[in-house]
């Protein structure tokens, strides 16, 4: 009697149905696509937002634009090449200062310089 007292839970645990590779697949799977979901609204698709708005920028960008490149340079437009992925900004208005840069290098458009900052330099 004293040993069937000790073996009822072992005969118990030997009725249950032992977890098979198909249940962890399946708790594997509660916590991946959760993450998956916050991964791509929290990262992907803010980033591809970001990347579109500044390809419209861009492809924005026309002559007598004001312009800031990514090294902080302000500049004035004054030809944009764009199969050659090449603009050209006047950075000094005395000097006739011009730089040749990719379209990569442009941080932000400012907006277009006014005519009366034109008729002045």
């Amino acid at each position: 009697m004293e040993n069937l007292f000790w073996q009822c839970p072992m005969l118990l645990a030997a009725d249950a149905p032992a977890p098979g590779p198909t249940n962890q697949i399946l708790n594997m799977l509660v916590l991946i696509v959760p993450i998956a979901f916050l991964f791509y609204f929290l990262l992907i698709r803010p980033q591809r937002r970001e990347q579109a708005q500044r390809q419209k920028m861009l492809d924005a960008v026309k002559k007598n634009d004001r312009v800031v490149t990514v090294g902080g340079i302000y500049g004035v437009v004054t030809n944009v090449h764009r199969e050659a992925n090449e603009i050209t900004i006047k950075v000094d208005e005395s000097t006739n200062t011009k730089l040749r840069l990719t379209f990569s290098s442009i941080a932000r458009v400012l907006g277009e310089e006014s005519s009366q900052e034109n008729s002045k330099g």
